[in-house]
């Protein structure tokens, strides 16, 4: 019997440890799952954070970018087209939401994924208004197809070090304020 009582505890013991070394409550995705507001319910963590490649896109002005020129700052990148209903419908939210975060330093950019052109883009910013976001292209869909995104409209978060931190597939309103919160909780640079 007192052997009995002994393996148990041990078991316990080990049990307890396995927990606490391996635990999701140590792991990104749970603090995540965990503080994720409910406008972000397709949201999914990427464990462990995959660093972003470096395939060029297209500035307003037709200049190479990547995504390496953003490295010390969080970043929402949003994949929409002109012709997609539900990318139309949040980009007055991704607008809003970059007016709100870009002092934390997070940069929100909305990459097109239309084929025909800066100046489709470009009308399509003026006749919605839109003051807060740069006109991204990626006109041969090869950094939607680097970062594997399936559908549009998709949004990946990328923070200060580069690394694909989560997605969420389908529209979300950007700008509400439980969203806004989590965004800047998971992406604000830490400073040193």
């Amino acid at each position: 019997m007192p052997r009995l009582i002994g393996l148990s505890v041990c078991l316990v013991v080990c049990l307890v440890l396995i927990l606490a070394i391996s635990g999701p409550h140590s792991t990104l995705e749970a603090q995540n799952i965990a503080f994720a507001p409910k406008g972000l319910q397709n949201f999914k963590a990427t464990i462990p954070p995959k660093p972003i490649p470096s395939v060029a896109f297209l500035d307003g002005a037709a200049k190479n970018r990547t995504l390496k020129d953003y490295l010390g700052r969080g970043v929402v990148l949003n994949f929409w087209a002109t012709w997609c209903g539900p990318c139309v419908r949040e980009m007055p939210h991704l607008d809003r939401l970059n007016a709100l975060i870009r002092k934390n330093g997070i940069d929100v950019l909305v990459m097109s994924e239309d084929r025909n052109g800066a100046k489709l883009v470009e009308k399509f910013f003026q006749i919605n208004g839109l003051k807060h976001l740069l006109p991204l292209r990626d006109p041969k869909g090869k950094l939607m197809r680097r970062l594997a995104v399936r559908g549009l409209p998709t949004t990946i978060l990328i923070d200060s070090l580069g690394r694909e931190v989560g997605r969420v597939v389908g529209p979300v309103e950007w700008d509400k304020p439980d969203v806004v919160a989590f965004i800047r909780r998971l992406l604000t640079p830490i400073q040193p």
